[in-house]
């Protein structure tokens, strides 16, 4: 015998398929504009300066209006450390320091040379993104309130981090006897700057393999017995 139909729950489906499917567009419409508005956004950055970077001029270039950078965004400073962040972690959301795919590998590692292969190679690839918008960072920084503390932020969480790689690397017995914890942190917290990469790799135009195994050579020369 043929099952009647149940009208109502198949009506009811009807219009919630249709919402789904509309809702699942506008969320995929929404992430694209906002990586089109961040890529337009370093752009410019990069290219004009922090202070001559306006969202106006952001909007322009990716194609859509002020307010929809604001709404997927925020404000200027907003933009701006969210690419830094971008850069910091390599992938389409922050991701913190200690839960990034090189710093596991590192603390998995068991020698002092593999753990700085690794991090070499991670540094090399991260400046590659974030050497540019850093440079901005640091010049913006002596005008701007916010970017000041963003940059007093990330330099305390970089010096943290280097405490913490240190000690990862003391604790495999390797490390030279005549450098305490803070300063083999401090070498490794002044070689993966910004700044260093930018005066080799972008002024002195070292392949960017070779400034690999620099820090490489170097960071093993340095700190380890």
């Amino acid at each position: 015998m043929e099952k009647p139909v149940n009208t109502q729950t198949s009506a009811v489906s009807a219009v919630q398929s249709p919402r789904r499917y509309d809702s699942t567009r506008r969320r995929a419409a929404a992430a694209a504009r906002r990586t089109r508005i961040l890529d337009a956004a370093r752009e410019c950055f990069v290219s004009k300066g922090y202070a001559a970077t306006t969202i106006a001029s952001i909007a322009a270039v990716a194609d859509v209006a002020p307010d929809t950078v604001y709404t997927l965004v925020g404000r200027k400073a907003e933009v701006f450390a969210e690419l830094i962040e971008l850069a910091l972690s390599g992938t389409d959301h922050p991701v913190p320091g200690a839960q990034r795919d090189y710093a596991v590998r590192m603390r998995a590692a068991p020698t002092a040379r593999e753990k700085l292969t690794i991090y070499a190679d991670a540094i090399t690839g991260l400046q590659g993104r974030l050497a540019p918008l850093f440079l901005v960072l640091r010049d913006a920084a002596a005008a701007d309130d916010e970017l000041r503390a963003l940059w007093e932020s990330i330099t305390a969480r970089r010096a943290r981090n280097m405490r913490l790689l240190a000690a990862d690397l003391a604790t495999t017995g390797e490390l030279r006897d005549d450098l305490t914890l803070d300063e083999a942190a401090d070498v490794i917290w002044t070689m993966n700057s910004s700044e260093y990469y930018a005066m080799l790799v972008l002024d002195r135009g070292w392949p960017v393999a070779r400034f690999r195994d620099w820090l490489i050579d170097s960071w093993c020369r340095l700190l380890l017995g």
